[in-house]
């Protein structure tokens, strides 16, 4: 992957991407929607339509209609103490992804800058940043988050924020994806290269898409090549 030399900096989706966290989200929703519409999200649902979504946007996919700002916070807060407890319970399997800590200390040594964009709240943001230890590797202000300032993927907001907290334009930077929402507001901001992580499907799925520039499995894949 030598071209990668040439580009500036990294910036992470965070979920199913860092932390591969798919299959717990997949249940929360998957007990919310049934509450919520009767029926439970197919898989198909969830990947399209959930993944790299806001709250208030998966909530009104599920009702059909545009939600009230409390009916937004009450379930959002309800499903992801779900989710946290969720991860509490699972320590073995709740962990960075394979190669991923390595890999940032590659970035930290080469002064490579590196930030996360995810589309969780804070609440979530909070419990990573503490279960992870991420502010060994990222600083606070380059952790970009849902904080109702941003559109949900597949809109570009947040991988521009992204970029801006590292000082760099998007065009020079790599992004690492693992969701279809997530590789269209990479490739819509305009990112160098979009990688994506292929956390919950084998490698093929991901390739089929244009979004895609390159596949890998987890991070010790990029360990054998350079950036920088």
């Amino acid at each position: 992957m030598s071209s990668n030399k040439d580009f500036k900096g990294v910036i992470f989706d965070f979920n199913g991407t860092l932390f591969w966290d798919s299959e717990k989200h997949l249940e929360a929703w998957r007990n919310f929607s049934a509450r919520l519409r009767g029926i439970p999200f197919s898989d198909e649902e969830m990947y399209k339509y959930m993944f790299g979504r806001t709250n208030e946007d998966i909530i009104a996919y599920a009702i059909g209609r545009k939600p009230t700002p409390q009916m937004v916070k009450d379930l959002a807060e309800e499903k992801e103490s779900i989710y946290r407890d969720m991860c509490r319970k699972d320590k073995a399997n709740t962990h960075l992804a394979k190669g991923a800590i390595e890999f940032f200390e590659y970035l930290k040594s080469n002064n490579i800058p590196m930030a996360i964009a995810t589309m969780s709240e804070k609440p979530n943001v909070d419990f990573y940043i503490e279960e992870f230890n991420l502010l060994k590797w990222f600083d606070i202000d380059k952790i970009i988050y849902s904080d109702g300032t941003v559109k949900g993927k597949p809109a570009p907001d947040i991988f521009l924020k992204a970029a801006k907290s590292l000082g760099l334009d998007i065009g020079d930077c790599i992004v690492f994806e693992d969701a279809i929402s997530g590789f269209e507001a990479a490739k819509s901001a305009g990112a160098g290269k979009v990688i994506a992580v292929a956390s919950l499907h084998e490698k093929s799925y991901y390739e089929k898409f244009h979004t895609v520039d390159e596949v890998i499995s987890d991070f010790e894949e990029m360990l054998q090549h350079s950036i920088g």
